[in-house]
């Protein structure tokens, strides 16, 4: 054969997948990308309510989902969002009370009573003026918040917890930094930094009395092997944010916008009512490997943390009367 018409056979091929690749809905323009980055594994309960989200979505945008910190690392997805090299994120409420100190209190002990007292704030007016900051200052949209677990303390001494005085005294393991050390203070404890992967062997040898997690993570740890109880203290709810960069959100027509909005809406519903049927299991599961179980007195424990929120230096950058509205809802 031919030079010539081995480079024309060529040319015509190359054309003809050229032309292919035209029409392929990989080259297609008309639906925007929307790269999700979260460090929760492909395992997770949220994962699945992102699969949920996407299948309500796929008709009008091209998601794709990134699990376990690949795509970015843990507490850097915020900045990721704001450059404009990424569309959606699961960011930490700390996250952006780095920027904008008045997001603090959202992150404060004892501030929402539960996962349902979470959704009726960030539905509220309160809400919507608390994601509207965030718009406005950081360029990222909140389409809502991503409930987990709920801290609760476990012990190994058998000493019955009821209030605060209780834990004068107990070392609490409490992660690094001021912000958590305040909170095993508010809590009524003596906090004690430990890492996390040194947590069983101090209880077990005694190096700390106790710890602070969500269920799940005294499941997977196997923390209840060296613990005796268990109190539901709800501390903390924890939560993340569904995000979506204000950019990205701003070039969707109103009713894709409305299409995102509900299926996001949907998807979080779901997401906290299996993390909550988890909880439950769990602690049904706990009690029956010996541990004791059981709920203190948490109007007490709330009283005593927020009175000291508000007296440290935490809470100077709280909107005044914020906290007091949420209580309210």
């Amino acid at each position: 054969m031919s030079l010539n018409k081995t480079r024309r056979k060529f040319m015509v091929g190359a054309s003809l997948v050229a032309a292919s690749l035209a029409f392929s809905p990989a080259f297609a323009q008309d639906k925007p990308k929307l790269r999700f980055s979260a460090v929760f594994s492909e395992q997770d309960i949220r994962a699945k309510m992102m699969k949920m989200f996407a299948d309500e979505v796929a008709s009008d945008v091209a998601f794709e989902g990134y699990y376990g910190g690949n795509l970015f690392k843990q507490g850097t997805e915020l900045v990721a969002l704001q450059r404009g090299n990424l569309e959606m994120g699961n960011i930490a409420p700390q996250d952006i009370s780095n920027q904008i100190p008045e997001w603090s209190i959202l992150t404060s002990a004892y501030l929402f009573r539960d996962a349902a007292h979470l959704k009726t704030f960030f539905d509220s007016e309160l809400g919507t003026e608390m994601k509207k900051m965030v718009e406005d200052k950081l360029n990222v949209h909140i389409l809502g918040p991503t409930y987990f677990g709920a801290r609760q303390v476990g012990l190994k001494p058998n000493k019955k917890i009821n209030t605060p005085a209780d834990l004068a005294g107990v070392k609490l393991r409490m992660p690094g930094g001021d912000s958590w050390q305040f909170l095993g203070q508010a809590l009524g404890a003596n906090p004690t930094p430990m890492a996390y992967a040194e947590v069983y062997t101090g209880l077990q040898t005694g190096a700390i009395d106790g710890q602070d997690n969500p269920l799940p993570n005294v499941q997977n740890m196997k923390f209840y092997e060296v613990m005796s109880q268990i109190v539901l203290t709800s501390h903390l709810v924890g939560f993340d944010l569904l995000t979506i960069s204000s950019k990205v959100w701003n070039d969707l027509t109103p009713e894709q916008q409305q299409k995102l909005q509900a299926a996001a809406d949907k998807a979080m519903v779901w997401s906290a009512a299996e993390h909550l049927k988890q909880e439950e299991a769990l602690a049904a599961s706990f009690k029956e490997k010996g541990l004791e179980v059981y709920t203190p007195d948490i109007a007490a424990f709330r009283t005593h943390a927020q009175k000291m929120y508000l007296e440290s230096d935490l809470a100077k950058s709280w909107p005044a009367g914020l906290l007091e509205k949420i209580n309210a809802l």
